[in-house]
Order: structure tokens, then sequence, then C-alpha cells
């Protein structure tokens, strides 16, 4: 069966919050750790993680893991910085003319 994911890049700015939930979320951790590390409840977090899938346009049904499509959603728009706390070396490194790696998508 061929799925389509009608996904966009944002139907709005995130807020700060909301970056940092996004960011926590990328790194694998659950709603409960979530609220742990924001000192916020685990319905914040959830609340927060709603809001986020409505922004990206991420509608939920029984097949779809939302959270899962967030954090692709949320690294596309926004970089792979997780990559990096997990030392996993970029795949987009390129040698420049000085001779150093450079990660051809990522820019600081």
């Amino acid at each position: 069966m061929e799925r389509f994911l009608d996904i966009r890049i944002l139907a709005r700015e995130l807020t700060p919050f909301e970056h940092l939930v996004a960011t926590h979320l990328c790194d694998g951790l659950s709603n409960s750790a979530i609220a742990r590390e924001t000192a916020h409840s685990e319905k914040v977090i959830e609340n927060t993680v709603s809001r986020m899938a409505r922004a990206f346009g991420i509608k939920s049904n029984s097949d779809t893991n939302i959270r899962v499509l967030l954090a692709l959603a949320y690294r596309a728009h926004f970089g792979d910085g997780s990559f990096d706390k997990l030392h996993i070396p970029c795949q987009h490194f390129e040698v420049g003319p000085d001779g150093k790696s450079y990660c051809a998508r990522h820019i600081d």
C-alpha cells in the first residue's frame, strides 16, 4: 500500500518552548522525560506536541506516529542537530579549499 503524507513546512512560527520540546523530541525523549527536563507537566508537553503537529500539518490517524513525523519534519526544517549529540558524523561533509571538512547543508 502506498501512502502519501501531507506535511507542509510550517503554517506558523514555532514558539521558543515549542523549539525546546521539539529538540528533546528529536533526541528521542518521551513526553514524561521532556516534562521532567522542562519542569512542566506531561499534559503541557502532550498539548505542545499536538500544537506543533498542527503547525506542520501532521494529522493523527491509527497508521500515523505523530511524534516520528514531527521529529522528521522538524529536522528537515531546522537541521539535524540531534545527530551531533550522538557523535554520528554528518554525511554532507565536503573538503574545503583549506583542507578542512565542512558540512554542505548545516551552516552555523
